[in-house]
């Protein structure tokens, strides 16, 4: 079967769908003109350069900078993780150690059992799918326990007064936090095959490989989605929890109150 392909013509005249947007946009004034080709700009900038390291780096199948590929993905994750904290900062170390961690443990697993090869074509694009899946499990996590901190800090000043320590008043919302934030990655596992193709599989089928080959790669990665996810969530919000106090056990205020 024949790899498909697209020239350069067929890309640029695809740019009409972008102008539709545009069109939208201006006709129904939501001012969005500007960021849509902003945003439609940067990001051939960025898949070019992408293309042409990832090329490069395919060529040189170098393990050393196959890892440092792969924690660069991971600290561009945890970056943009922590912007989602509203209440708290400093939050990167704490995004770069969940994440990181949930991605090695996932990659080592998937090495381990032979489910991938170690090698830059296989380890880059699939540390790219679970650290971007941890990236935005771990951003809603941030965000969720700001959110219920803020909004039970009555209770928990309560409980508090009652002799409860900062992790048995935190149980709860920690709990929920977790929980929230596992909902999309669960959500796309329940209906993946049923009402969407995700990329890997629809990638794999429209490059020419067989149906249930594709299904079988693409159970793999609904496999370590879960997984990193919810080892990157849970790292999160237990290293999290602790900063919403000081050293006397006592809610910071000010954190809440912004």
């Amino acid at each position: 079967m024949n790899h498909p392909t697209i020239s350069n013509e067929s890309l640029a005249f695809s740019i009409m769908l972008v102008l539709v947007a545009i069109f939208i946009s201006h006709k129904e004034k939501l001012s969005l003109e500007k960021d849509i080709i902003w945003s439609t700009c940067r990001a051939i900038v960025q898949l070019l350069i992408a293309g042409y390291i990832l090329k490069y780096i395919f060529h040189l199948d170098n393990k050393i900078l196959t890892v440092a590929l792969v924690l660069f993905i991971c600290f561009n994750a945890a970056w943009n993780a922590k912007k989602r904290s509203k209440y708290l900062d400093k939050l990167f170390p704490t995004a770069l150690i969940a994440i990181t961690s949930g991605t090695f443990i996932t990659l080592c697993v998937l090495i381990v059992t032979e489910a991938i090869a170690f090698t830059p074509m296989q380890v880059i694009p699939i540390t790219g799918m679970i650290a971007g899946n941890a990236m935005i499990a771990v951003g809603l996590c941030f965000n969720n326990l700001g959110q219920r901190f803020n909004s039970q800090q009555q209770q928990i000043q309560e409980m508090l007064s009652l002799g409860a320590t900062p992790k048995v008043a935190s149980a709860a919302i920690i709990r929920e936090s977790i929980r929230a934030s596992l909902i999309p990655t669960v959500d796309s596992a329940k209906t993946v095959g049923i009402v969407s193709l995700p990329g890997m599989m629809s990638g794999l089928i429209f490059a020419g490989v067989d149906p249930l080959e594709a299904v079988k790669y693409q159970i793999m990665v609904t496999f370590m989605l879960l997984a990193t996810a919810s080892l990157s969530t849970i790292l999160a919000g237990y290293l999290t929890y602790v900063k919403f106090y000081n050293q006397r056990h006592q809610l910071r205020l000010e954190a809440l109150n912004k």
